[in-house]
């Protein structure tokens, strides 16, 4: 199940406060996560625990994080319909399922661990 929510909520804190501060997230994404009150957070809960999320701002992706491909592709798929996403700087750990979700993604920058993905103009 995915939900929608921002740092405001309820029950935000107790499905995403983990994540916040969290070594091992930073290891696996090569980001930090943070819960920042301008964002609107995409949540994949798998039997009440967070198995993949992505915060967006203003058509722009800041976080991500997954346990399984799936989980993220499904998230792309609910994100991509309810906003247009434009140029993202975001962990180069999810490459492959950015380009299989149809992103497009700019490999030719400078980032060491990050990579820019934007969707093309819809005509």
């Amino acid at each position: 199940m995915i939900v929608k929510m921002t740092n405001k909520e309820e029950k935000f804190y107790l499905y995403m406060g983990k994540f916040f501060g969290s070594r091992l997230i930073e290891r696996l994404t090569n980001d930090r996560i943070y819960d920042d009150d301008n964002k609107q957070w995409y949540i994949y809960l798998e039997e009440e625990k967070v198995v993949g999320f992505v915060s967006v701002h203003k058509n722009v992706i800041k976080n991500i994080y997954t346990r399984k491909e799936k989980y993220l592709t499904e998230l792309f798929k609910v994100i991509n319909q309810e906003n247009n996403i434009t140029y993202s700087i975001v962990t180069k750990a999810y490459i492959d399922i950015y380009e299989k979700c149809g992103f497009s993604v700019n490999k030719s920058q400078d980032y060491k661990n990050f990579v820019t993905i934007y969707k093309e103009e819809r005509i």
